[in-house]
């Protein structure tokens, strides 16, 4: 989006109604280097909540899935998950407390198979018929994954593969889904089961932060969204009323 296109607004606010906040990032800046990518950055997801990160390209959506799971760290600010302080833990000790990834591109692990592939996402548990018990609700998710789970990864479609990269997610029993443009590379009807996966995922509990460029069918899906833009909030409030937002339309939804 450029100069022209800035959505020149106020943040809506969440009301204060003293619910439990899975994650929070309370005036979050981050760094490459000397250059800022993040700037004073606020966000809520409440346990059971589908939320979406929007912006355009180099807005600092992958920035912010990057800094909450640990690859990107917390230059100014803090990040509490679970009601805990977690801007200063590994990315180990927050995928045990509950954070899981799909990341973009899907990045399975090619040569080896769908079953290995699935069992690399509990890798961090022990309990054998708990694991088990997940294996078997993937395979009833994703039935494609079940007909193929002695395939190498590397061999299947795009589509496949992301359902694999859900899958793998899954496994770890997350209280939080990370997706990073689950929507990309693939065909329309993959993306409209993608997201209707997506949506029983999060009918189930868990709550899902989603970074995605398709606007309008992220929004369609979700409770609230967020918009990003040069690294700052620029927007923020319930998923339909960003849908009707002037300002949203003109920028991201296809609208002149």
């Amino acid at each position: 989006m450029n100069a022209s296109q800035t959505l020149n607004t106020t943040n809506q606010v969440m009301p204060n109604d003293n619910r439990e906040k899975l994650l929070e990032l309370r005036k979050v800046t981050t760094h490459y280097g000397p250059i800022r990518v993040l700037h004073n950055v606020d966000m809520t997801i409440y346990p059971g909540e589908m939320v979406c990160l929007l912006g355009g390209n180099a807005s600092g959506k992958s920035t912010t899935l990057k800094t909450i799971l640990g690859i990107v760290r917390v230059s100014e600010g803090e990040m509490y998950f679970r009601g805990e302080r977690a801007d200063k833990l590994s990315i180990a000790e927050r995928v045990s407390r509950g954070v899981a990834v799909v990341p973009e591109n899907r990045r399975v692990f090619p040569k080896m198979t769908v079953k290995e592939n699935l069992e690399m996402g509990a890798y961090l548990r022990n309990k054998k018929n708990e694991i088990q018990e997940d294996l078997d609700y993937v395979m009833q998710l994703f039935p494609r994954l079940g007909e193929r789970v002695a395939q190498k990864a590397g061999t299947m479609s795009g589509g496949e593969q992301q359902m694999l990269a859900m899958g793998r997610a899954l496994m770890s029993r997350p209280k939080l889904i990370l997706m990073d443009e689950p929507s990309m590379g693939l065909a329309p009807l993959f993306v409209e089961k993608i997201f209707q996966i997506i949506k029983q995922v999060n009918e189930r509990g868990i709550s899902v932060f989603v970074v995605e460029q398709n606007a309008n069918v992220a929004l369609a899906i979700a409770d609230r969204g967020y918009v990003l833009q040069t690294g700052e909030v620029v927007l923020s409030g319930p998923a339909k009323e960003l849908l009707n937002n002037e300002a949203m339309k003109k920028a991201y939804l296809g609208e002149v």
